[in-house]
């Protein structure tokens, strides 16, 4: 079933010259595909929040018992 919105989308691009028809399919393309990327590493990070937060607490932990130093990111 196509949405109203894509209805009028194609009605407009009708209206366009073919060169022009092309070019906005391939910017619509890229776009769709950046957004397809961001949704894969949306995804990915939130399935990874529980083992970064275990990581950061025991960053913390080794600080507080002196076994490590906080970063000093002037020496990088």
């Amino acid at each position: 079933m196509v949405s109203p919105s894509i209805t009028t989308l194609v009605k407009m691009m009708e209206t366009l010259p073919e060169q022009t028809q092309s070019q906005v399919v391939e910017h619509l393309r890229e776009w769709l595909a950046d957004m397809e990327d961001e949704a894969a590493w949306d995804e990915s990070f939130a399935k990874t929040q529980n083992k970064l937060y275990e990581t950061a607490q025991e960053a913390r932990r080794r600080v507080a018992e002196g076994k490590s130093e906080p970063m000093d990111f002037n020496r990088l």
